[in-house]
């Protein structure tokens, strides 16, 4: 199966380099940011979390999604939260966040266990963080999704997740699921570490966490989406995105241990440089 995924990617990767620019998308780093959007992002409760917007640019990818106040989104992989919390805020006075959680089905118990409690936990979980009620959100697996759940979500976001699907072989299944959840004309937002255009194959595998952007995009149009456009609001041309360890070098994780000098260095060119593209459900 792993080799399946991973053949495919081989293909789009192999491709790309012939591909045209993408110029007839335009960039919309500009998008106009709802007030409702900028005051969520603005909330005391993120306090915690705002030191990373200036490179996580939450109002500025959320306003470039398209995701309004009233609509339904769903989160993938919600993991730490942080996004969790800032959506929390904004959606639940008139919208709806779901944590859509990867299939677990074929996964030992251990992990199907794990999975399911975090399930559980979300709804609670957000509420708690974002003082809103519980009702407001919800949660499932992707591998059991509920009955008349497919074809309400008008907005589904993929954050910093790709690399990890393709590496577990899961991006296939994975995204066809989220295009069953999604409204004849719902979107996904993928925000994703960048490879260099002509990165090798064994760097933009996912292994390193980066992938190329014009694999990403055949990827999704293969798997039945109209590429919207792109923007650069989470570009960061500082990372040169050849980290022999992967991104995992750079902040926040800073996962290889290095002298305070060389952390020092790294502070200062800041988060991964990260592609975030807009993808439409096609007929």
């Amino acid at each position: 199966m792993r080799k399946m995924s991973l053949a495919l990617l081989a293909v789009v990767a192999g491709s790309s380099l012939a591909m045209p620019a993408f110029a007839q998308h335009a960039d919309h780093a500009a998008a106009k940011v709802d007030p409702a959007l900028a005051a969520a992002v603005a909330d005391p409760l993120r306090k915690d979390d705002a030191a990373r917007d200036k490179y996580r640019k939450p109002d500025q990818t959320l306003a470039f999604f398209d995701v309004g106040p009233a609509m339904k989104v769903g989160e993938y992989a919600p993991g730490g939260g942080w996004y969790s919390r800032l959506l929390g805020i904004y959606l639940a006075p008139k919208g709806k966040l779901v944590g859509l959680f990867a299939d677990a089905s074929s996964a030992n118990a251990q992990r199907q266990a794990a999975t399911q409690a975090a399930v559980e936990k979300f709804p609670g979980e957000v509420a708690e963080w974002s003082k809103q009620p519980a009702d407001k959100f919800t949660a499932f697996q992707l591998g059991a999704i509920p009955e008349g759940e497919k074809g309400t979500f008008d907005r589904i976001l993929v954050m910093r997740m790709m690399h990890n699907l393709l590496r577990s072989n899961m991006a296939d299944s994975e995204i066809k699921k989220m295009r069953d959840l999604l409204k004849p004309d719902g979107m996904v937002g993928i925000e994703q570490h960048r490879a260099k255009p002509d990165a090798p194959y064994a760097y933009a595998d996912g292994s390193k966490g980066y992938l190329r952007e014009a694999d990403i995009i055949k990827f999704m149009e293969i798997h039945g989406f109209s590429f919207v456009g792109k923007s650069e609001a989470n570009a960061n041309p500082k990372d040169p995105a050849n980290w022999p360890e992967g991104v995992w070098t750079l902040p926040p994780t800073f996962q290889v241990k290095v002298s305070d000098e060389e952390k020092a260095r790294l502070t200062a060119i800041g988060e991964s440089d990260r592609m975030t593209l807009l993808f439409r459900k096609r007929p």
